[in-house]
């Protein structure tokens, strides 16, 4: 059997629909068990992340099957211009085999390409997810905290 071939692409609305079936399949699944039942809502928040004015959305495909996305946006601060990723997933079946690290060396070439200056996320770190970012050269930020209220 032969290497794997995987592509690289910017996503717009036009690739809603596998955005949507991609990213549900993984954040339904341990650690997360997010609730994606509600349609509506899904397709609101995937609209909100692909659909705005500074939506920067990548794609990482196997032939043709999306397995990979990371759908953000640019966002302008007086250090520089920087890529926000809302959300990154890689396909369940295709975790720890090193394609993330593949897809995120292809998005900082392209952020590179675009002349941004930093990448910025944010990720629990209780999950596998806060390993993978810190082994791909991620620091966390010491003087940061996520704040929320309910209403």
């Amino acid at each position: 059997m032969g290497k794997a071939k995987y592509f690289f692409k910017k996503l717009d609305e036009s690739a809603i629909s596998i955005i949507k079936e991609l990213f549900v399949s993984v954040f339904i699944n341990e650690p997360w068990n997010d609730d994606w039942s509600d349609e509506n809502q899904l397709h609101l928040y995937i609209q909100d992340l692909v659909g705005q004015g500074n939506s920067l959305t990548f794609g990482l495909f196997e032939e043709t099957e999306l397995i990979g996305i990371s759908m953000g946006h640019i966002k302008h601060w007086y250090t520089g211009t920087e890529y926000f990723i809302d959300e990154l997933c890689i396909a369940t079946t295709k975790q720890g085999k090193g394609i993330g690290t593949i897809f995120l060396n292809m998005i900082e070439k392209a952020c590179r390409e675009l002349e941004l200056t930093h990448i910025f996320l944010l990720t629990g770190d209780n999950v596998p997810a806060f390993e993978f970012y810190k082994k791909n050269g991620f620091l966390k930020l010491e003087n940061s905290v996520s704040l929320a209220k309910d209403l």
